[in-house]
């Protein structure tokens, strides 16, 4: 199998997820304590997360464009060191500065948002460059997105305990890790050649992203739609998650990362196991994604009506939550992945990923603002979840969306 022959290229790109998610979800469970040594407000303290992803909006666009111009490899290479740097700001800040610390986190997280746009955005594309065959694409878009989740599954556990040490240590240890991910990617990926030799223009960038949309709209505009709302739930279960744990609760430290660790260990599970039962399925990918957004549409809805805080109850909940979202993002990274021509592929993913930093960058600030009317925060997830599972149900169409975009 191909996929075999690339273990180590695929093994170098999951970890690009993983360390990226490590630099953005370790600070979730640490937000009220950053909240307490910071002195600031529950909304601001959502801000070290939002501005990460906001920012990430803006370039990934950019970045899918100069990786469909001088190569997947080389952007990626670039965007982790910028994260690094990103990181390296924000940690020295809060280890050594006495004042204006909290603007300058906020900096070094701008920073970093810049060098996440160039990094797990082009890892997509870069793996529907790699494999051929339909079925290896949609297996290591799996392993992507299992390495993606993995990240949120450890980093609540990691985080916490790294904070327990020094609270701001999470950030100080983004720049190492993200070294890592630099030297496997620098060592270990094989670029393929055809990815090399496509020269893009700016003009024919834009234009490419108006004709494709203009022709495939109606069933891309949908995947983003549904890729960007489930991040959006899940960064805003997760916020409310984490205030519940420690507020109602008192759970603080590791086990409060531990706790967070299982719904999103949920998400792993089934991201890992979507990835490997969708393989070149098109008719698959479509039903997971509906009945995934489904499964989430029911869950929140019970929690807006139960308001339960019981704590086995809750955590149960989300789990049950997390297996749909898992098997949500692979199916949506297949079904954009396989059919967009891989000329075009770096432009469309990007734009795909744009939409889903607005959810992590939305779902905590949404729930930062609602922890006071939590029933409306549940209402709003499920309003979103049901009009996306609609969506998906009656506009991606897989039998005719690959064959319509090559064509274009």
């Amino acid at each position: 199998m191909e996929q075999q022959k690339k273990k180590w290229d695929l093994a170098a790109l999951a970890s690009i997820p993983l360390i990226m998610t490590l630099a953005n979800s370790m600070l979730i469970p640490i937000l009220p304590l950053m909240q307490d040594k910071l002195k600031i407000t529950s909304v601001q303290s959502s801000l070290i997360i939002t501005v990460y992803a906001a920012i990430s909006i803006l370039f990934i666009p950019i970045a899918g464009f100069l990786s469909d111009r001088f190569g997947r490899k080389l952007i990626i290479i670039i965007g982790l060191s910028i994260a690094a740097i990103g990181g390296l700001v924000s940690g020295l800040a809060a280890w050594l500065l006495h004042s204006h610390v909290y603007i300058i986190i906020l900096i070094g997280r701008l920073i970093q948002g810049i060098g996440a746009a160039g990094a797990f955005p082009i890892v997509l594309p870069l793996v529907g460059d790699m494999f051929k065959s339909e079925e290896e694409v949609s297996s290591g878009l799996g392993m992507i997105e299992t390495s993606n989740t993995f990240g949120k599954v450890l980093s609540p556990i990691l985080g916490s305990a790294l904070a327990m040490v020094v609270w701001f240590l999470p950030l100080i240890v983004i720049p190492i890790i993200s070294l890592i991910s630099i030297l496997a990617v620098l060592f270990l990926v094989k670029e393929p050649k055809k990815a090399q030799k496509t020269k893009v223009k700016f003009k024919q960038f834009l234009t490419t992203i108006k004709s494709i949309l203009s022709k495939e709209g109606h069933w891309l505009y949908v995947i983003f739609a549904v890729g960007g709302s489930a991040m959006f739930i899940m960064f805003g279960v997760l916020y409310y998650l984490s205030s519940v744990l420690e507020d109602t609760y008192h759970i603080k430290g590791i086990w409060k990362g531990a706790l967070l660790a299982i719904p999103l260990g949920a998400i792993c599970i089934a991201s890992f196991t979507a990835g490997k039962m969708v393989g070149k399925s098109k008719s698959k990918m479509k039903w997971f994604t509906v009945i995934g957004i489904a499964v989430v549409a029911a869950v929140m809805l019970f929690c807006g009506i139960a308001n339960t805080k019981n704590l086995i109850t809750l955590i149960s909940l989300m789990s049950v939550s997390g297996l749909g979202i898992g098997f949500v993002l692979p199916s949506l990274d297949s079904l954009i992945t396989e059919g967009i021509d891989q000329k075009q592929r770096g432009t469309i993913t990007s734009l795909y990923s744009s939409t889903r930093f607005i959810g992590v960058a939305a779902g905590p600030l949404v729930a930062s603002v609602l922890l006071q009317k939590v029933t409306w925060l549940f209402y709003i997830f499920v309003g979103i979840a049901a009009i996306c599972c609609l969506l998906a149900l009656f506009f991606i169409k897989p039998d005719t969306n690959k064959a319509k975009t090559k064509a274009s």
